[in-house]
């Protein structure tokens, strides 16, 4: 019996949702260059979903809204929201139609079962994840860097690459740092960029958590990081 060169299995993966709440690609080019110059690798390569709820009864151009997008190295996989006809667009065009997703209870994420630790500094170009479990660093994240842990995000030194606590979702967890120059940081999906960060004091300990659907920052009484 020949063995099959192909297998279909069911799986799931987070995408990035990008909200277009506006029809003229000249303001979106715009405020999208301002965005990138800030954290140019943030959506670098990603796959995204574009949200057309908000421009559903737009004319919108979808072809050249991709080719905006494609300028810039954003990957585009599918539209979600928007009317019949901007899907049928998207098919020609070979974008897949989403339903919207289901917002995720924090009551029925499964809290984090392990920790892992990490004693080093994580480089530029480095990527440290820790599924299904909390995240410790002992060491700095350098520009470039990216830690990602489903339950919370504890690094004793600083931080100025990106951290993502809560990537499946979980809402109840945090990110604490003894020094915070980052590039991004987010807890489940919602993010701050460095121009956030400028607005508080991030030279001594902090910890970042959710407020409702909003990002906060406390002051920690630790010794500043290194």
């Amino acid at each position: 019996m020949l063995e099959s060169n192909l297998e279909l299995k069911g799986s799931s993966f987070t995408l990035s949702v990008l909200h277009i709440k506006s029809a003229d690609l000249e303001k979106i080019r715009n405020e999208l260059a301002e965005k990138l110059a800030i954290a140019p690798q943030f959506f670098l390569g990603a796959p995204l979903v574009l949200n057309l709820e908000a421009v559903a009864l737009s004319e919108l151009n979808l072809i050249e809204l991709k080719q905006l997008l494609n300028e810039y190295d954003l990957i585009i996989v599918g539209v979600t929201g928007g009317s019949e006809q901007q899907h049928n667009s998207a098919k020609e065009i070979g974008l897949a139609t989403m339903k919207a997703g289901k917002t995720v209870s924090s009551k029925s994420i499964n809290a984090p079962k392990t920790t892992q630790i990490v004693k080093k500094n994580i480089r530029s170009g480095q990527q440290i994840y820790a599924k299904n479990a909390d995240l410790i660093i002992f060491g700095a994240v350098s520009n470039g860097a990216e830690v990602i842990a489903d339950g919370s995000i504890h690094i004793y030194g600083s931080l100025r690459g990106k951290a993502m606590a809560g990537a499946t979702g979980d809402k109840n967890a945090i990110i604490i740092a003894h020094k915070l120059e980052a590039e991004l940081i987010s807890v489940a999906g919602q993010y701050w960029l460095t121009e956030n960060l400028a607005e508080h004091d991030t030279e001594s300990a902090c910890c970042i958590k959710l407020d409702n659907e909003s990002l906060i920052f406390e002051s920690l009484p630790f010794s500043k990081g290194k």
